[in-house]
């Protein structure tokens, strides 16, 4: 049995190099830390804005913050907390973005930046009105809470409203008109809910709410056929004709116009984007 001998060498030797490569692993990152907290905010900045431009984000994050614990004043760590927010948001960490943008809005409301700033915090919400699993799902985020929605559109409308002339306006109206239709869709989806179960006076409400807050969305036409529909039910005449004298005069191919009684046969009917007008 010759080879049994040296079975303790072999293995050590084997072992050998896994132990010097972990030794080299911690002596790296021991270097790490200390380079990091010998860095001047200078240097500190310009790795982490290097290591954000190769999108590796969670790097990033971590000298970001050694700059902001190190200098807690000053130009650097100012920018610093805006670039950490949107490293945090590109490493979709959406809680720990919002967080860090939202208190950099409190402390500093007239910073040079703060236009992006509500940009980026609209941004934040703006993803998380639909997850990852509702987009494979092909599911509707108006079927879901809309608080991000309307964090969202407060931030983008704040941001056009103080600052219409910035880069960053025009994607926001974009955004707004986005999440507007988003929040019809879902006032309707309650108002369908209650019409299908004969609660008209709810869904007369529900639907109204639409007309009176979303008058440029798609969702105004079924709005208004909610409504008339509802008003009809209800034995108000008068409000069931005003409905539909409206309908009639903004959407006159709406099917309800055919059909009252069968109407709606089948959910997101759904027409342009066009100005509503008041019928006398």
């Amino acid at each position: 049995m010759p080879f049994r001998r040296s079975t303790p060498f072999l293995k050590f030797a084997l072992c050998l190099p896994l132990l010097l490569a972990l030794g080299a692993c911690s002596l790296f990152h021991h270097g790490k830390r200390d380079t990091l907290n010998d860095m001047t905010v200078e240097q500190l900045y310009q790795r982490a804005h290097s290591l954000s431009e190769q999108g590796n984000w969670s790097s990033a994050e971590t000298v970001y913050q050694k700059l902001i614990s190190r200098f807690p004043y000053g130009a650097y760590n100012e920018q610093s907390q805006i670039e950490l927010a949107y490293a945090q948001y590109k490493d979709d960490k959406a809680d720990d973005a919002y967080s860090t943008i939202n208190e950099f809005i409190k402390t500093y409301p007239t910073h040079k930046h703060i236009a992006y700033a509500y940009y980026l915090r609209g941004l934040i919400n703006f993803d998380r009105t639909e997850s990852s699993l509702q987009r494979m799902a092909g599911i509707s985020p108006s079927r879901f809470d809309q608080g991000y929605a309307l964090q969202s559109f407060d931030d983008f409308n704040t941001l056009v409203a103080r600052f219409p002339q910035t880069r960053y306006a025009a994607d926001a109206r974009q955004r707004m008109i986005y999440l507007r239709n988003q929040l019809a869709q879902s006032e309707l989806n309650v108002a369908e809910f209650y019409l299908q179960r004969q609660a008209y006076v709810a869904a007369a409400d529900r639907a109204k709410y639409v007309v009176e807050h979303y008058q440029r969305s798609p969702e105004v036409a079924d709005a208004l056929a909610v409504m008339a529909k509802s008003y009809h039910q209800l034995g108000q005449q008068k409000l069931a004709e005003q409905a539909t004298s409206v309908l009639k005069l903004n959407y006159p191919d709406h099917p309800y116009l055919r059909d009252p009684d069968g109407w709606p046969r089948h959910h997101s009917w759904m027409y342009r984007l066009i100005p509503l007008t008041s019928a006398h």
